[in-house]
């Protein structure tokens, strides 16, 4: 497995009882980790038996941490150097289970860095099995970055997994993913405002951890449709606790989650990535790759730091998964 994450940082997970702006708060428990959406990617795969290469930017002046923390975790990966700080994320868990993200911003990248990324990119993906491109951009790269290596990744004969902003996302999806997976959220920040009547027009809302709703199942399936329309061959729409959505040229499906007991949701959705990719290099079927994806994502719920996971929980939950078909063939354009 071949991963792509741009944007690399440290995560400081702060566990605190409650959060009050503007007030002084004790934490009652703080960890730091390797992060970026792509390190939850490798860390998920590699808890499953995989041997993920990790490929990102790496601030010369104070990246010596992160590649520490990633020797630490055994996770192979190469860099592209570049000037400026290291991004940090700042994830606030308080003890009602709210979560509170805080995303600093990236070193600034030059067209000459992004060119050095591609080259390192296509040297890799001919021998990779599956390419994942797993989140945000840092300041300088161009909104089409993704939808660059997905037809990277399609020229060297391997499938490409996209988990990514909606501009970004809507940027890849001109080159056909082969499976993206943005949060109910994500996805309709990408789609809301359309007129091709996939999904209704609502205010625009900020982006939620978790959504709560009884008309989730719904508005995900629409939203799944209408990104297998927009270009993936498997839409994909993950819904947290609720469960998340699948479409394919062969149809449509809700997948009800399993409950779990929930220490940390934070990089549920890059699980889920790490655990589609494997399936789907394993020959599984459309709802078995989203079964396996969501699995994955439920167990890493159940540890304190993001991507982690126990292997034979993940399988258990996949067991226990369910697919409901909700409608017919859907025409993939």
């Amino acid at each position: 497995m071949l991963i792509a994450t741009p944007n690399l940082c440290l995560d400081i997970t702060v566990r605190l009882p409650h959060l009050v702006p503007g007030a002084i708060a004790r934490a009652t428990a703080t960890d730091t980790s390797a992060g970026g959406k792509g390190v939850n990617v490798a860390r998920a795969a590699t808890a499953l038996g995989a041997g993920p290469l990790l490929t990102g930017f790496l601030p010369t002046g104070d990246g010596s941490r992160l590649e520490q923390l990633l020797h630490h975790e055994s996770i192979a990966f190469r860099t592209v150097p570049v000037d400026g700080v290291l991004r940090v994320a700042t994830i606030l868990l308080e003890d009602d289970g709210r979560v509170t993200v805080i995303n600093g911003r990236g070193a600034q990248i030059d067209s000459a860095q992004w060119a050095n990324f591609l080259e390192l990119i296509a040297g890799e993906a001919p021998t990779a099995q599956v390419l994942v491109c797993s989140g945000s951009l840092p300041p300088g790269l161009p909104t089409d970055a993704y939808r660059q290596l997905v037809e990277i990744g399609h020229r060297a004969g391997i499938p490409v997994i996209v988990d990514a902003a909606p501009q970004v996302l809507e940027q890849a999806l001109a080159a056909g993913p082969d499976l993206v997976s943005p949060n109910l959220s994500e996805a309709e920040g990408l789609l809301l405002g359309r007129t091709d009547g996939y999904i209704p027009r609502r205010s625009a809302r900020p982006e939620q951890v978790d959504e709560q709703g009884e008309d989730i199942p719904a508005r995900a399936v629409r939203a799944a449709a209408a990104l297998h329309a927009a270009g993936a061959t498997r839409g994909v729409v993950t819904a947290g606790a609720s469960g998340a959505a699948l479409a394919t040229r062969d149809g449509l499906w809700w997948l009800p989650a399993q409950p779990v007991q929930v220490v940390n949701p934070i990089g549920a959705g890059d699980c889920f990535a790490a655990g589609a990719a494997l399936a789907m290099v394993s020959g599984a079927n459309d709802v078995d790759i989203v079964r396996r994806g969501m699995a994955t994502a439920s167990a890493s719920c159940e540890t304190a730091t993001a991507g982690r996971l126990d292997p034979v929980r993940a399988n258990a939950l996949f067991q226990a998964i369910q697919a409901e078909r909700v409608g017919s063939t859907v025409d993939a354009r």
